[in-house]
């Protein structure tokens, strides 16, 4: 039922953190991982990584945002492999210029940086399945979203990243019941929201350079009853499950993978 042996998986973001380790648990579970993102140095050592394993791998240098891009990518997985079986939509983030400090006035905001989250978050994810997606109408597939905690309840500072996330929910049901509608279990459409992982983007938030917690980390873990932040390969199990037919059934959904934060109300 956990089955993806050969399947075809397109992921986005596929040089972020995240991305990074659904290349790795796709490429173990013998799918074939076709690897997306602007980082073409970090891409290509992804691919031989998973290449030196035993697996198979094909980076693309592509994005999300620029639909010619998509559109060159799509033609070249076709001409190699002829379907596309998933796609992944792991690519986004923050922008650092859309966060709202606590002493900002609320009212003066970085309109353009918020739009610039929105667009990465949201279009980042929707141009991706409009491309993508009309390839598995024939053959079937599946498509993941990624989601967040910011999404789910009111995230102090992050504004324009928990709007987009909060669309991102939205269009993940719609899409599904869409599909569903057109094509009935042909194309399934689900979605992973993660806890807090530190990446990248939420790093200096989170941390200091010491290795120890902010103020803002601090609050984090005190909301997480599993008091710790969640490592990457922790969202590997939802993942291969919502790639594979075991969730078969499962269209229009948002995966909580968050050591509990989502259902927790602090007291």
């Amino acid at each position: 039922m956990f089955n993806i042996k050969d399947k075809v998986i397109v992921i986005t973001g596929g040089t972020g953190i995240l991305g990074g380790a659904f290349i790795k648990a796709i490429a173990e579970a013998g799918g074939k991982v076709i690897i997306l993102g602007r980082n073409a140095e970090v891409g290509r050592e992804r691919e031989q990584e998973v290449k030196q394993t035993g697996g198979e791998a094909l980076f693309i240098a592509a994005d999300v945002l620029q639909p010619e891009d998509l559109e060159r990518a799509c033609e070249q997985i076709l001409a190699t492999y002829g379907r596309i079986d998933a796609l992944v939509n792991a690519a986004g983030g923050n922008v650092a210029e859309a966060v709202i400090g606590p002493d900002q006035d609320v009212f003066s905001v970085n309109i353009e940086a918020l739009k610039q989250v929105f667009d990465l978050n949201l279009y980042g994810t929707v141009l991706p399945t409009t491309i993508f997606g009309r390839h598995m109408v024939n053959n079937g597939g599946t498509i993941i979203n990624i989601s967040s905690m910011a999404a789910q309840t009111a995230i102090t500072r992050v504004l324009g990243y928990s709007m987009a996330k909060a669309a991102i929910d939205n269009y993940t049901r719609w899409m599904a019941v869409e599909l569903a509608n057109r094509y009935g279990d042909k194309i399934r459409m689900n979605a992973i929201a993660p806890g807090f992982f530190v990446t990248k983007q939420n790093r200096h938030l989170l941390t200091t350079p010491n290795g120890g917690y902010t103020t803002r980390g601090e609050a984090v873990i005190r909301s997480t009853p599993y008091k710790r932040f969640g490592e990457p390969e922790e969202l590997n199990g939802a993942l291969i499950w919502l790639l594979s037919d075991a969730s078969k059934f499962v269209s229009g959904e948002v995966i909580c993978v968050d050591g509990g934060f989502s259902v927790f109300s602090g007291v």
